[in-house]
């Protein structure tokens, strides 16, 4: 079945400056051009920003992901969102590929902010009429949103990964049991045990996992560590411990968002029984940040099926995150 293409005439497709790459690609998919956005900065530090195409009366799509600096890329997208409102744009679709805010999903101490929903309330003050991001930390973040908001899911490009390799033996892991469900579903689909890590958090770079909940890991001797977001990797390190000293020899880990600050890639690549470290270009890593134990899959289709659906006035439920 041929894709129905969306009318070039109607759209502008803009990026910010954090990840280029994966708009280019998006745009390319979706067969129109990527329009180009000027950033600079004023002599006080302020950013100045200007869009390079008209938008008037045209949908207007704006990538960005809120990778670091998370700030400053925040703010270039509030500031392209309400240059595109102001200049009489007919719709603005804001395209978040890894929303960090995400993780400050709760009050769980006093005196702190509930920062998604902050966010959430500046992208709608700021002129969006739509959201469209990939694998939110936690369901309620969508909820956050007073928009139109379609929370996206890599679950199908890992599984296209690995459909062609020997997952015999294999179980599916979550670091902890708020990555359960999801790792659940992705279990699913691949036909394989599930498991999760009884974790506790005791800072933001350390973790300890007391054990193992769900099916018996020993007896399997490979392993695909399943999650969201891997930032300092203290995490997957933690897990890799539990799952080695249960007898398994081989672990590939999978994570969406490959954020690895504070040195998290090499962290996790000198585990000798980690044997490869999956994720997606939701995050830029430049070349010089490449590791070999590292696979980077573009989310670039997803998206713009997602766009090309949404466009179209077609349904979008087989690429959401809680689809089968």
């Amino acid at each position: 079945m041929t894709e129905k293409p969306i009318p070039a005439g109607e759209v502008r497709f803009f990026s910010g400056s954090s990840n280029l790459p994966l708009a280019g690609t998006i745009a390319s998919h979706l067969d129109v051009p990527l329009d180009a956005t000027h950033i600079s900065r004023f002599s006080n530090d302020n950013l100045y920003i200007q869009l390079g195409a008209s938008v008037r009366y045209r949908r207007v799509y704006i990538v960005q992901s809120l990778s670091q600096p998370v700030n400053d890329h925040l703010m270039e997208l509030l500031m392209m969102i309400d240059i595109a409102r102001s200049a009489a744009a007919s719709e603005v679709h804001a395209i978040i590929p890894y929303f960090s805010f995400g993780r400050s999903d709760k009050k769980d101490a006093p005196r702190i902010s509930i920062t998604a929903r902050l966010v959430a309330d500046l992208l709608k003050t700021a002129g969006a009429t739509h959201v469209m991001s990939m694998m939110f930390h936690s369901p309620q973040v969508h909820g956050f949103f007073g928009i139109p908001t379609d929370p996206l899911s890599s679950r199908m490009v890992f599984k296209d990964y690995l459909s062609n390799q020997d997952l015999s033996g294999a179980i599916i892991v979550a670091p902890d049991m708020g990555q359960a469900k999801s790792a659940a579903r992705f279990a699913k689909t691949l036909s394989l045990p599930v498991a999760a890590g009884n974790k506790e958090r005791i800072s933001d770079s350390q973790v300890v996992i007391s054990g193992l909940v769900g099916n018996q890991v020993r007896g399997h001797k490979r392993a695909l560590v399943y999650d969201d977001e891997i930032a300092t990797g203290g995490s997957i390190e933690e897990l890799s411990r539990v799952l080695v000293n249960e007898g398994v020899e081989d672990i590939k880990v999978l994570c969406t968002h490959g954020v690895f600050s504070r040195n998290g890639l090499n962290r996790l690549a000198v585990v000798p029984q980690i044997t490869e470290i999956i994720t997606t270009d939701t995050v830029h890593i430049p070349p010089e940040k490449m590791h070999p134990k590292l696979t980077v899959l573009s989310v670039a289709k997803v998206f713009a099926d997602a766009i090309r659906h949404n466009t179209n006035r077609e349904s979008l439920s087989n690429l959401f995150v809680f689809g089968e």
